[in-house]
């Protein structure tokens, strides 16, 4: 029974959320599956960048707070400029790019770090 109770309270405490901090920017890994030429680009918040035909913005960049060398969430949007189509807007994860990844046939994204400076 008093397992049951401290299960119960466990339960019902919050769940603890990581407090981070947003970065003006960040440095992301292209590469060109094709050719196996790989490339990092750093961008600023607001900025984009051309790779192939598909246009990356970098939305926002956060990290956990007091750990800029920590995990970095990085909300990017990627179009293809010849067909004027979102191909991917949302979060990705440093520790877990496959997590939400961009699928296209030619070309890989993924965040490496938030920069602070």
């Amino acid at each position: 029974m008093i397992r049951h109770l401290l299960f119960a309270a466990v339960l019902a405490l919050p769940a603890a959320a990581q407090e981070v901090s947003s970065a003006p920017g960040a440095v992301l890994r292209t590469l060109d599956k094709i050719s196996g030429h790989s490339l990092d680009v750093e961008l600023r918040t607001g900025q984009s960048s051309r790779l192939g035909n598909l246009d990356i913005v970098l939305n926002e960049c956060r990290y956990p707070a007091g750990d800029p060398s920590g995990d970095a969430y990085a909300e990017l949007e990627i179009s293809d400029i010849n067909k004027s189509d979102t191909l991917f807007s949302g979060w990705m994860i440093a520790s877990a790019p496959a997590l939400s990844a961009l699928e296209h046939p030619r070309y890989d994204v993924w965040v490496i770090r938030c920069t602070t400076s």
